[in-house]
């Protein structure tokens, strides 16, 4: 019950403080649906207007059984309900489906007839004892009918379908214009908002009127107290169409609880209280709205239950934290600033971020991470909970940012902006960088469960999906330059922190006195690569370079590989010292290389065993740095940024 209470507590905290500009909380006793008709009448009942709109998100009055009604008998709800309940002269023009209105009517009439009655509501229930709904709606040619006169299932005329055939959705290749979902415009004197999803004050009496219809108390285990125990818990999460509940108890032939409990309500289990739960999934419907991450049925939600702000833990460094990473900087100053002080200047932004938000959260304030996801229609289950206290969580939010962190280039963004910036990546951007064109839904799903503990819980990351990662850096050929510059950049960024998990700490600048095999060599394919890019740009020949092409083979037989790319590196080295340009890059690159093959250790130059993850680090770093020094103004222009 823990989660339940939560969102209790949240909706409580956040209702009547949502934030500007924010969709409300939606009230107790009251569902979402989707509206395809407006009708618009005055406060004595006459129609006056009536058009189809686009399938818009309303907020309409329902009772605890009408909010989550299926079946054959669908009990109706109060106010706003589809053309076949709202209109008496349905069954007179041909519906094709059992007319509900004495149901509607009854309802509607009882609320008007309480001391909770409303006028609005009033003009609604005199608007439908007239029995011309149907009529007017054909009339205004929202509805369409025959020849025969009944309501047609399908249009077979000439020219485009109408309107109202366009927002249902067929079942079995008809559309029957009796689901047509209405809702209700009412014009009174002197009432300022004649919308009845909008009106507070209907709103107000209709919770009023279905708080006095519910009698029957239990003990609700949420609160502890006595209370009118819900018998049915709503649904619609995820959106209007959601059909699966988080809570849910059979009809009364008692198959899911065969043999435990006598009644089908669930009440013998755990009872709830009817407001709890409203107030408790309606916030749970607000959470996932504005601020989910989702991937299809999934729904990932993190929030604080006071309603202040929280970092989203499913954000990469740049769109949680960071904002933009260069602004328009010079060359100089982007070449020191990914090599020289990437690791501090990055850390210090980081930590005026989350102070920024320890500053507006305290430190003991409830922090709840949430997953939802289904299998069936039906039944949607929790896959994910977590409550932490605020300076555990910001904590934790921190060390991910940190220990993840390099340099990435994640291509271009959907303004046209290049997101570069040095942080941690996102987890559904390590899933697509994982998994590439095998990726689907499921897959997707997967990884970002399993990647979520290593978020909240500082768990450290699969190694297999560090692997799968590096092995996509290595294979350079099968990615075009953008894609394979985001692999890269999130490969290092993994590898560093599984490394950090393992005992091995990385920096984000080139460690000239690290002298590790696979670093080794990770530098000399960057020189390589440096040497052999700037003799194809003095020729104007925009290729692939042979350290490019043999990545992959390289990663997996270093010293066979690098002897294939050293001796292919011989008529560039011509060209270029033939080249008045070319003479002092070449001079560099061979120091260069004399300087990394010095360093490696007896035996390690000649061993021929694949390449960790950690070749990537290097070749990353000194690519960084040659691209630096090109810019610093003391070189000559080895590099170019599209090297880089």
């Amino acid at each position: 019950m823990a989660w339940i209470e939560k969102l209790f507590a949240t909706y409580d905290a956040c209702k009547g403080r949502e934030p500007p500009g924010a969709e409300p909380l939606m009230p107790v006793s009251h569902a979402l649906q989707h509206a395809h008709i407006e009708i618009t009448i005055d406060g004595d009942g006459n129609f006056k207007n009536a058009r189809v709109i686009d399938k818009e998100e309303t907020v309409i009055p329902a009772t605890e059984q009408s909010a989550g009604r299926t079946g054959k008998l669908p009990p109706p709800h109060p106010l706003c309900d589809k053309v076949q309940y709202c209109a008496k002269d349905y069954p007179s023009n041909g519906g094709a489906k059992p007319s509900f209105f004495d149901g509607y009517r009854n309802l509607l009439s009882a609320w008007c007839q309480s001391e909770n009655s409303h006028p609005k509501a009033k003009a609604v229930l005199a608007y439908a004892d007239q029995g011309t709904l149907v009529a007017d709606l054909v009339r205004h040619k929202v509805l369409h009918i025959g020849e025969d006169g009944y309501l047609l299932t399908q249009w077979q005329a000439e020219g485009d379908a109408p309107e109202i055939f366009r927002q249902l959705t067929p079942k079995n290749g008809l559309r029957d214009q009796g689901d047509a979902f209405i809702r209700w415009v009412v014009w009174c004197n002197g009432d300022l908002c004649p919308e009845v999803w909008k009106d507070a004050t209907l709103q107000q009496a209709w919770v009023g009127f279905d708080a006095a219809a519910n009698t029957e108390q239990g003990l609700c285990m949420v609160t502890g107290e006595e209370a009118v125990l819900a018998s049915s818990h709503p649904r619609r999460i995820r959106h209007p169409g959601d059909g699966a509940k988080l809570i849910s108890a059979n009809d009364s032939s008692g198959f899911t609880f065969r043999g435990r409990f006598t009644d089908a309500d669930g009440k013998q289990a755990a009872g709830v209280g009817y407001v709890v739960t409203q107030k408790a999934h309606s916030a749970l419907r607000w959470l996932i709205k504005r601020q989910a991450y989702r991937n299809g049925d999934q729904a990932f939600i993190a929030w604080a239950v006071t309603g202040k702000a929280i970092p989203d833990p499913f954000a990469d460094s740049l769109s949680m934290l960071l904002g933009i990473e260069f602004d328009t900087p010079s060359d100089a100053e982007k070449g020191r600033t990914l090599v020289g002080d990437v690791g501090q200047s990055f850390a210090l932004r980081l930590r005026k971020a989350i102070a920024g938000y320890r500053a507006k959260l305290d430190p003991h304030d409830d922090i709840v991470v949430m997953g939802v996801d289904s299998a069936t229609p039906g039944r949607m289950a929790i896959i994910y909970y977590r409550e932490l206290k605020g300076s555990e969580f910001l904590e934790r939010i921190e060390t991910w940012h940190t220990a993840y962190a390099w340099p990435q280039n994640l291509g271009i963004d959907k303004d046209g902006k290049p997101r570069r910036f040095v942080g941690g990546p996102a987890p559904h951007d390590i899933a697509e960088v994982a998994f590439g064109r095998r990726l689907d839904n499921k897959l997707r799903k997967a990884t970002v469960e399993r990647l979520l503990p290593c978020i909240i819980d500082g768990q450290p990351i699969p190694r297999d999906l560090v692997l799968s990662v590096v092995r996509r850096a290595a294979n350079r050929n099968g990615l075009i330059h953008w894609e394979w510059e985001k692999v890269l950049g999130i490969a290092c960024g993994l590898f560093r922190g599984w490394s950090k998990s393992q005992g091995r700490e990385y920096a984000m600048a080139l460690e000239e006195d690290r002298t590790s095999r696979d670093y080794l060599y990770g530098r000399l394919l960057a020189v390589a690569d440096n040497l052999e890019g700037y003799a194809l740009r003095l020729a104007g020949e925009t290729r692939e370079t042979s350290a490019a092409r043999l990545m992959q083979r390289f990663a997996d037989h270093p010293f066979s590989t690098w002897r294939t790319i050293e001796l292919s590196l011989t008529p560039y080295e011509a060209r270029l010292r033939a080249s008045a340009k070319g003479a002092g890059v070449l001079v560099k690159c061979q120091r260069l290389l004399d300087e990394i093959s010095c360093r490696f250790a007896s035996g390690d130059f000649s061993d021929d065993r694949p390449l960790s993850g950690e070749f990537l680090l290097g070749y990353h770093c000194q690519r960084a740095a040659l691209f630096a020094r090109s810019h610093s103004g003391t070189e000559d222009q080895s590099t170019s940024e599209d090297n880089a």
